[in-house]
């Protein structure tokens, strides 16, 4: 199915705008929603957010690129994002979340909130910031989302994403949005591609914070894993990614272990060969990994082919 371009303008808290506006070192963020997991489905990797500021100010303050959505517990966002979650510790951010809440979170509660992961974020000069779109209605309270390709104010999201990528370039909305690569010259405008610290929390998301070979679940040694690394012209993207146990995650990338195209165990021979031992991973040959539901997000069988003809020991 062609796709063309989809937009999502957010109402956004003055305190977190303010926050990350002043630090523009930090451009990949965490657009939280304090209740519930409820995915985020307006847009696919790549598509362009905005930010726009409640009444009175009323206006878009600045945007950036969507790079996936994960329920995480709130300790998990901030060790994934820190301060680009718009707060200065952790401690602020419960208080925060519990005020959007209306009623503390107690000091044992690690409660899950809805993160919208964003890359390549920037926030306009105040003397940029822009009317809200001329249907955006002031009762919306989340956010809006926009088909460009028929929304009769093309010309208007043409001019703000003129701004926000800061290029010059005459962008056609117009065009499919599913090419891969960079699009008009631009890398952030590569579908797919999610932002660094988006990779680590949508794998755990996406594989139910669950190893896909071994089915732990004791989180601190769960790993994202790329199936074929950055250093090799990988990329973060989660069809290039596989929850791993951090040991099982070594071996896959040291070609120890390998998964084939049917998404099958494969265990190299110069395991027993070298160090004696991986009976755990030898009764498992042939047995299926666990994979996502959705076929996109699933190990993609040109990631899975390169590392199968690279790195995989299969003799």
């Amino acid at each position: 199915m062609i796709r063309y371009v989809k937009a999502y303008m957010g109402v956004t808290d003055g305190n977190w705008y303010g926050f990350l506006a002043a630090r523009p070192e930090l451009t990949e963020v965490n657009f939280w929603r304090p209740s519930g997991p409820r995915p985020f489905r307006a847009l696919t990797p790549g598509e362009p957010f905005f930010f726009k500021t409640h009444h009175p100010h009323n206006r878009v303050v600045g945007g950036g690129f969507y790079s996936g959505f994960a329920a995480l517990r709130l300790s998990e966002a901030w060790e994934f994002y820190g301060e680009a979650n718009g707060v200065a510790s952790l401690a602020q951010m419960r208080v925060r979340v519990g005020r959007y809440r209306r009623t503390p979170i107690p000091d044992r509660e690690d409660p899950f909130i809805g993160c919208i992961l964003l890359r390549d974020v920037i926030f306009f000069p105040h003397t940029d910031a822009f009317a809200p779109p001329p249907d955006f209605a002031p009762n919306i309270v989340q956010g809006k989302g926009y088909d460009l390709a028929v929304h009769h104010a093309r010309g208007y999201f043409r001019d703000l994403m003129n701004l926000m990528l800061g290029t010059g370039v005459e962008i056609d909305l117009s065009n499919p949005w599913h090419r891969p690569g960079a699009v008009y010259g631009d890398p952030r405008l590569a579908p797919q591609r999610l932002g660094q610290q988006a990779f680590q929390a949508v794998i755990l998301d996406t594989y139910n914070r669950r190893c896909a070979v071994t089915g732990d679940r004791i989180r601190p040694v769960l790993q994202a894993a790329h199936i074929r690394p950055l250093s090799a012209g990988g990329e973060h993207r989660v069809d290039n990614g596989l929850l791993l146990r951090s040991d099982v995650h070594t071996l896959y990338d040291r070609g120890y272990l390998g998964v084939d195209l049917k998404h099958r165990l494969l265990v190299s021979p110069r395991l027993r060969e070298e160090f004696g031992n991986g009976e755990e991973f030898y009764a498992r040959i042939g047995a299926p990994i666990t994979v996502p539901d959705g076929r996109a997000s699933r190990p993609n069988r040109d990631f899975l082919e390169w590392h199968l003809d690279t790195v995989f020991k299969a003799s």
